[in-house]
C-alpha cells in the first residue's frame, strides 16, 4: 500500500488553522467530509469515535507527529487526510511536544487488514526524520503531494 492510495489529495491541509487537539481533528474530518468520503451528517458519530480511541492512548506518538483514527462501517477503504500547523497543536503527546503534522485516518472497521496495512504505511513514513521534517515545512498542498510522491516511489524522472 502506498500514501497516495490512503491520502485524499483535496483533503491535504498545510496551513492548520486549530491548535487544539479535538477542533484540529473535527478541521481534518471536515476535509473528507468536503471531499465526499464520509457524509455531514456522520460527523459527531466520526469524532466520538476518534475520541474514544484518544482516551485510550494518545495518537500523539512524538516527534511531532500524531495519527488519529476511528474504525467504521462508514468507508469501505483506508482514507487520510494531511494537516500541518506552523504553530503547533497540543496533543498530548508521548514526548509531551506539539504536533505539527496530523494524519486522521478513517479505516473500514470490516477490514481489519486494510486498517493495519494502511497504518503500516502511514507510520514508516513517519519514522523517518526527513520525511517528518519536509512535512513539517510543506507551505502547500503542491509540496505534501511531491513528498508523497516521492516517498512512494512514484516521481516521475526529470532527467
Amino acid at each position: 500500500m502506498k500514501l497516495r492510495d490512503i491520502v485524499v489529495s483535496n483533503a491535504i491541509l498545510p496551513s492548520l488553522v486549530n491548535t487544539k487537539r479535538d477542533l484540529a481533528i473535527g478541521e481534518l474530518l471536515d476535509a473528507l467530509i468536503a471531499c465526499g468520503v464520509v457524509s455531514a451528517d456522520s460527523r459527531a458519530t466520526l469524532l466520538k469515535e476518534t475520541f474514544a480511541r484518544e482516551r485510550k492512548g494518545s495518537t500523539g506518538f512524538g516527534h511531532g507527529v500524531a495519527v488519529p483514527h476511528a474504525k467504521t462501517t462508514l468507508v469501505s477503504k483506508p482514507h487520510a487526510a494531511i494537516g500541518v500547523s506552523a504553530s503547533g497543536v497540543d496533543f498530548n503527546s508521548l514526548d509531551r511536544q506539539p504536533v505539527y503534522a496530523i494524519v486522521f485516518m478513517l479505516s473500514p472497521l470490516t477490514d481489519p487488514e486494510s486498517h493495519l496495512n494502511a497504518m503500516e504505511t502511514v507510520f514508516g513514513a513517519l519514522s523517518q526524520e526527513v520525511f517528518r521534517r519536509f512535512l513539517r515545512q510543506a507551505r502547500n498542498v503542491d509540496d505534501v503531494t511531491l513528498l508523497l510522491d516521492e516517498t512512494d516511489g512514484t516521481t516521475p524522472s526529470t532527467s
